[in-house]
């Protein structure tokens, strides 16, 4: 029998969404195969996250091309991508806590293209004094980047619910980044 491989890493994926301190035995329970096919496709526990990366960047990619950054006012624009991103927010947050990711000079070209897509569209909203310019467009980047993870894990725990979760980010970012008249 073939192993789905985007079948194994999207169970995996939803798993360690859940509980990011899960085992390969467990992965290999969620995917339901043995862990010795598991070990067949990925090697160890870094080469499962490698993969996860790189299912988590074409989901980003995917997302910031569904939301047509170029399209419209920059907030409009912020609120089609955190749409278009919310499938892959429970992964992307995992992904954001693993630092190995992150680390050295492993790191994946991938997001690079994300971080710049992602500062063009706020240096955009910028240029059209739509947002705030004392807040740089990487740190905007940044700060998407932790409400994602955090309303992904709030959502996971069931803290807030899932209808609320582009609502609450778009409003508190947006809140934050959008420049207001001086008084």
């Amino acid at each position: 029998m073939a192993v789905d491989r985007d079948h194994v890493l999207r169970s995996a994926a939803a798993l360690l969404t859940r509980r990011a301190t899960s085992t390969m035995d467990e992965v290999a329970r969620a995917a339901g195969i043995s862990r010795a096919t598991l070990h067949r496709h990925f090697a160890g526990r870094d080469a499962l996250v490698r993969a996860l990366e790189t299912l988590g960047i074409e989901e980003c990619e995917a997302a910031l091309d569904a939301a047509r950054l170029d399209e419209g006012p920059a907030g409009d624009a912020v609120r089609r991508l955190v749409r278009a991103i919310e499938p892959a927010a429970g992964l992307l947050a995992f992904l954001y806590s693993e630092n190995q990711l992150f680390e050295g000079e492993r790191q994946n070209a991938g997001w690079t293209r994300i971080d710049q897509r992602i500062a063009d569209l706020f240096r955009r909203g910028q240029r059209s004094g739509e947002f705030r310019i004392d807040l740089t467009p990487v740190w905007l980047t940044e700060a998407l980047y932790g409400l994602l993870a955090s309303g992904a894990w709030a959502v996971t725990e069931g803290r807030v619910a899932a209808n609320d979760f582009t609502h609450m980010i778009v409003e508190l970012l947006l809140g934050g980044a959008t420049r207001r008249e001086e008084s």
